[in-house]
């Protein structure tokens, strides 16, 4: 029911990419992202649907054939099963929300 960031377990996922489960319910987990300037996650698609806020930073995004530049402050939302990828710009802190619950996360504790 409660997140208390002093507890919260960090993965490195290399390349400058580091994440945080901040925990899952029933149908939807939410992760922490924190990018180093340029580094990028590479395309790729799952059947959950996301919705993400950029907390500082930004990214160069791509959301199947659209492409936006994303700053502070913004947010993305991307369907079920449409190919996606991102790369930093500056140092980036993001946060994700999957839904239903994307399973198999680096850093997810077993159930």
């Amino acid at each position: 029911m409660f997140c208390f960031h002093e507890k919260l377990v960090e993965t490195d996922l290399g390349n400058g990419v580091r994440l945080k489960s901040l925990g899952a319910g029933a149908n939807m987990n939410v992760l922490h992202w924190d990018m180093a300037d340029r580094s990028t996650v590479p395309s790729h698609h799952h059947p959950q649907e996301q919705f993400g806020y950029v907390i500082r930073g930004g990214f160069e995004m791509t959301i199947g054939t659209e492409t936006a530049t994303l700053t502070a402050g913004d947010c993305y939302f991307i369907p079920a099963d449409v190919p996606h990828c991102f790369t930093a710009i500056g140092a980036t802190e993001a946060i994700d929300v999957f839904s239903p619950v994307r399973h198999g996360l680096p850093g997810e504790k077993a159930e």
